[in-house]
C-alpha cells in the first residue's frame, strides 16, 4: 500500500525550514568559546558511567531535528493539556534527556543565555558519535530552540516498517537525498531494539508466510527465542548489532547477510543505488564514517527555533 505523508506535514516542514536560522563553525567564538568542550566533557562522564548513552543522544538528535528542525522540540516536557514529543510512543524507550540538563547547566554556569539547548543536544550527538569510536566533525552553531512540542507529530518520524519509497519520501521532505539516507541508517549500528519493532517480520508475516523471508531462518529463530509472542518481558529485545557500542560498520554487513532487525534496514537492498551504498559502507569503514559525516552535518542544518531557552525542558 503507498504512503502519503498529510498535506499538513508537507506545510509543516516548508515553513519551518525555509525560515531557518543561518549557522556558522565560529558562532560561539567570542562569547563562549568553551561550549563544545564543556558539554563533550559531561557527555563522556555520562557515557562512562552508562554505555547507552551515546545511542540514546544519537536518536534525540535525529528524532529532534525530523520533526520541527532541530530545535531541541524533544527536549520540552509535557504541559497542561498537551503532551509534548518527549512523552509520545515513539519516544517512549529513550532516556538520556538528563545528560542534556547536566550539559546545558554546566554551560550556563560559564556563558548564561548564550548557547541554545538545540546546539547543545548537535555537539552531544556528535560527542556520543566520536566516544563510540565514529568520525568527528564540525558542528554548525546557531541554532535556536522552538516553542512547540507536540506528540502527535511524532507520526510522522519514519516507521520501522518503512519500504524504501516510503523511506525515500520521508527524507526527501527534509531535503535529504537516498545517500543520505543510507548514510545516516547507519546510525543502528549503536543501541538497542525493542521487540515491538520487529515482531511484524517474525510472526504472521503475510498470508503466505508466518516469517518475512528475506531473514535468515536462523536468525528469525533466535529473534523468536528472545521475543516470545506471549508472556514477554516489558522491555525485551536485541542489541542491533554484535558491537552495540561501538560506531563501526558492522550494521551494513548484517543487512547483507539477512541479519537486519527493521523492514526499513531490509529496504535499503530493494532498490539499485541504495543496495550499492550498503555494499559499499560494510566494504569500507572509513567510506561510511566520511558519509556519515557529511549528512550529519547536512541533516542538523535543519533549523526552526526562536528563542536560547534558560532550562531545556521549558519555554523561557
Amino acid at each position: 500500500m503507498a504512503y502519503f505523508v498529510p498535506l499538513l506535514s508537507t506545510f509543516l516542514f516548508f515553513s519551518i525550514y525555509s525560515q531557518g536560522n543561518a549557522l556558522s563553525s565560529d558562532y560561539y567564538a567570542k562569547t563562549c568559546p568553551q561550549a563544545e568542550d564543556t558539554v563533550m566533557k559531561v557527555v563522556k562522564e555520562e557515557a562512562k558511567k552508562d554505555r547507552t548513552v551515546p545511542a540514546t543522544l544519537l536518536r534525540m538528535h535525529f528524532h529532534d531535528c525530523f520533526l520541527r528542525g532541530c530545535d531541541a522540540s524533544i527536549l520540552l516536557s509535557s504541559k497542561g493539556t498537551n503532551t509534548a514529543e518527549k512523552d509520545a510512543p515513539p519516544n517512549g524507550s529513550m532516556h538520556g534527556f538528563y545528560v542534556i540538563d547536566g550539559a546545558k547547566r554546566a554551560v550556563e554556569a560559564i556563558c548564561p543565555g548564550v548557547v541554545s539547548c538545540a546546539d547543545i543536544l548537535a555537539f552531544a550527538a556528535r560527542d556520543a558519535v566520536v566516544l563510540s569510536g565514529g568520525p568527528y566533525w564540525d558542528v554548525l552553531k546557531g541554532r535556536k530552540d522552538g516553542r512547540v512540542s507536540r506528540a502527535s507529530e511524532t507520526t510522522l518520524l519514519p516507521k520501522p516498517t518503512f519500504n524504501i519509497s516510503q523511506l525515500q519520501q520521508s527524507f526527501r521532505l527534509r531535503g535529504l537525498s537516498l545517500d543520505d539516507l543510507v548514510a545516516l541508517l547507519g546510525a543502528h549500528t549503536l543501541g538497542f531494539t525493542h521487540c515491538s519493532s520487529f515482531m511484524n517480520r517474525i510472526y504472521n508475516f503475510n498470508a503466505t508466510h508466518d516469517i518475512d523471508p528475506t531473514l535468515r531462518p536462523s536468525f528469525a529463530a533466535s529473534l523468536k527465542g528472545k521475543c516470545p509472542l506471549k508472556n514477554r518481558e516489558k522491555n525485551a529485545g536485541i542489541s542491533n548489532d554484535p558491537s552495540p557500542t561501538t560506531f563501526d560498520n558492522t550494521h551494513y554487513r548484517l543487512i547483507l547477510q539477512k541479519k537486519s532487525l527493521l523492514s526499513s534496514d531490509h529496504a535499503l537492498l530493494t532498490n539499485p543505488k541504495t543496495k550499492s551504498l550498503v555494499y559499499k559502507f560494510a566494504t569500507s569503514k572509513a567510506a561510511f564514517h566520511k558519509a556519515f559525516s557529511n549528512s550529519m552535518i547536512k541533516m542538523s542544518s535543519l533549523t526552526g527555533g526562536q528563542e536560547v531557552r534558560k532550562d531545556c525542558r521549558v519555554v523561557n
